[in-house]
């Protein structure tokens, strides 16, 4: 399905207008790559986007800090990729329903605390084992080799970005425990999910999933191929259910 195939399973986004956006990377990913997702579209809404760079050793509790920090400046639309999306959905799952205006969750990975077989967190764990015995460039060209060229040339230059605490960023994914499906049962806020149909590291029933349990929500699904060639899609379609 392209980006014109939408289903809406409820209500959405009608919420407050947001006081701002965060936008929370995925794993090895950085601020930058979130910004290209996100700002384009809250530029033309009038949105303030907060892009956050994971902290090597901390990066959930850099993400939760920065989502309750702009949270005392009023509702807040939490945005996020990968594991991004899953601590925008805890997140977003624990506070008072007027610090939400609701949430973007692109490329869900797993629901649930049991990630034995979750692709993201096996690639996580396996990439940060093989950069504690190689070191940097050796895995990034053996990535290089076979990633598409924009998911190479974003992963080239976060990973280097991160260095040399980026093993311990992708440990700390790893071991990241998934939302749990009461979280999106319950969820009080408005959810619009953005899922790749041929994504295998994220899998499109996952973004089916959350939309699917979550009362208030949207699921619009792409290609790995409409996401490189323009990364805002993200943002358009997230945002396009906001006032």
């Amino acid at each position: 399905m392209g980006t014109g195939g939408t289903a809406t399973l409820g209500p959405v986004f009608d919420s407050p207008r947001p006081a701002v956006v965060v936008a929370l990377p995925g794993t090895g990913s950085d601020a930058h790559f979130a910004r290209r997702a996100f700002e384009p579209a809250c530029t033309a809404r009038g949105l303030e986007l907060i892009a956050v760079d994971p902290e090597p050793g901390a990066v959930i509790s850099g993400y939760l800090a920065a989502l309750d920090t702009a949270a005392a400046r009023g509702p807040v639309l939490a945005a996020g990729i990968s594991l991004g999306a899953a601590v925008a959905l805890e997140w977003a799952g624990r506070r008072a329903a007027g610090d939400v205006a609701g949430v973007i969750a692109a490329l869900p990975a797993w629901t649930g605390p049991d990630t034995a077989h979750c692709p993201a967190t096996l690639s996580a764990s396996v990439t940060a084992a093989q950069l504690r015995a190689e070191g940097l460039e050796p895995v990034v060209t053996r990535m290089r080799a076979s990633s598409p060229r924009w998911l190479a040339d974003a992963l080239t230059r976060s990973w280097r970005s991160q260095w040399p605490g980026l093993p311990d960023a992708l440990e700390e994914a790893a071991q990241y425990k998934w939302p749990e499906a009461t979280l999106l049962d319950t969820l009080a806020v408005p959810l619009a999910v953005i899922a790749a149909a041929d994504d295998p590291v994220h899998p499109v029933a996952v973004g089916r999933e959350w939309a699917r349990r979550a009362p208030r929500s949207v699921i619009t699904e792409i290609t790995l191929d409409e996401l490189g060639a323009d990364p805002a899609v993200v943002g358009r379609l997230g945002l396009r259910y906001a006032r």
